[in-house]
């Protein structure tokens, strides 16, 4: 269990993070006002923008630019990692905090502009609000509000604001720490204010290709019909997903493994027999799993259905491959600190749990880093319409969220 903060020393977080409130919201409303959606996935302007911000406050700031080929490599047009390194004194664990500034398009449906950071009865809209560019601003002025404490803290705090969730982290957070730009003992990741996650779903993206051969709709019989072979593997994969529902994570807040099919591309013309189809799978993983077996098995399905089609070609590709994350030993205190303040912050309790969804913390994890996902975020993905029309986050959330990681931020880095 971590050292228990002196009420004095809260006080002061407290008081400090209270007159403050009004320049974080300005902090978080230029960079949602400010586009970063992936794709494209052209992020060096919002990456310039939030090193100026953070420079304005007083910090310094690393800037570690991804080479323009690796950045391509991975569907993007341009990602800059920022790096913020506070020292509070000798010895004490180093301490990152992990948060991306990359967003999905808006998509349609906006009632409020999704670049104007408009407030709404205490809620502000516009992409990235929820996720995970809240989380800017939790960490930032976490980090500012241990400032008064400084001479009683030892070990160092890391900001780590990076631009590739949306495509899988490999040249943030993953690079970050490949290139030994980072080394930190312990990681807290964007989450969600009124829970602290420990374990989350794995993800494997696969891409199924049915090559036939075109003929014209007049004479369909001298040609190969791809969508009728993918429309068998469809069948069978439908069919299949119905079976995980019985296979439940222990895990609290995971749920089942799920399947989808998001994208599907083909055909030539209405008529025109089709020569190739696409499918584009989502299967996700539960932490039992074992993502060899879950993708082993995957294959195994579509091959078996595909094989019902023999003159069509089956080619399939992996897309992503994301571990689930389990906790690892040492991130206990970390875990049991910030259920602690946010229970009493936030008034309920807090306890630590899963999420079915995947996230950059799998990273840290990899490397062998205690991580915890615990920030501003959305209350719930459906409150904050997080990817959806209208994503939005409660400004008292905001703030609270600040004052849970600034405690506990103290408290991890008290001197003994």
């Amino acid at each position: 269990m971590t050292q228990t903060l002196p009420e004095s020393d809260a006080a002061a977080i407290r008081a400090w993070l209270a007159g403050q409130r009004e320049a974080e919201t300005r902090f978080l409303a230029a960079l949602v006002r400010c586009p970063s959606d992936n794709p494209p996935g052209d992020c060096d302007r919002h990456a310039e923008l939030a090193a100026g911000l953070l420079e304005g406050l007083g910090l310094e700031v690393e800037r570690h630019r991804v080479p323009e080929d690796l950045a391509r490599a991975h569907g993007m047009v341009s990602a800059t990692n920022l790096v913020v390194r506070r020292r509070f004194g000798e010895g004490g664990p180093v301490i990152a905090l992990n948060a991306h500034g990359d967003v999905v398009p808006p998509g349609e449906g906006w009632t409020q502009d999704p670049y104007g950071a408009a407030v709404v009865d205490g809620w502000m809209y516009g992409r990235g609000a929820a996720v995970s560019k809240s989380d800017f601003a939790t960490y930032t002025y976490a980090l500012l509000a241990l400032e008064p404490l400084a001479g009683r803290l030892s070990g160092t705090v890391e900001l780590h604001l990076t631009y590739d969730e949306e495509t899988g982290g490999e040249i943030g957070p993953a690079w970050l720490l490949s290139e030994g730009i980072s080394r930190p003992d312990l990681a807290l990741g964007a989450g969600f204010s009124y829970g602290v996650t420990t374990a989350h779903n794995g993800c494997l993206h696969l891409e199924v290709q049915l090559d036939g051969r075109s003929a014209h709709a007049a004479m369909p019989f001298t040609g190969i019909d791809a969508l009728e072979a993918a429309n068998g593997v469809l069948t069978a994969l439908y069919d299949w997903r119905k079976g995980l529902a019985a296979r439940v994570s222990a895990v609290e807040g995971i749920g089942s493994p799920q399947l989808t099919v998001g994208l599907i591309k083909g055909g030539i013309n209405t008529n025109v027999v089709p020569d190739r189809v696409t499918l584009r799978l989502d299967r996700r993983m539960i932490p039992e799993e074992k993502p060899a077996e879950v993708e082993a098995e995957l294959r195994g399905v579509i091959e078996r259905a595909a094989a019902g089609f023999p003159e069509a070609r089956l080619t399939i590709r992996r897309i992503l491959l994301a571990e689930p994350l389990v906790p690892l030993p040492g991130g206990a205190a970390l875990t049991e600190a910030l259920c602690r303040h946010a229970s009493a912050v936030m008034g309920e309790p807090v306890v630590a749990k899963g999420v079915p969804l995947y996230t950059d913390a799998r990273h840290y994890a990899a490397a062998g880093v205690p991580i915890v996902l615990y920030g501003a975020g959305p209350r719930s993905i459906q409150e904050a319409n997080a990817h959806r029309a209208d994503e939005r986050l409660p400004l008292d959330d905001l703030y609270k969220a600040t004052e849970v990681v600034a405690l506990t931020l103290a408290e991890m880095l008290a001197k003994r």
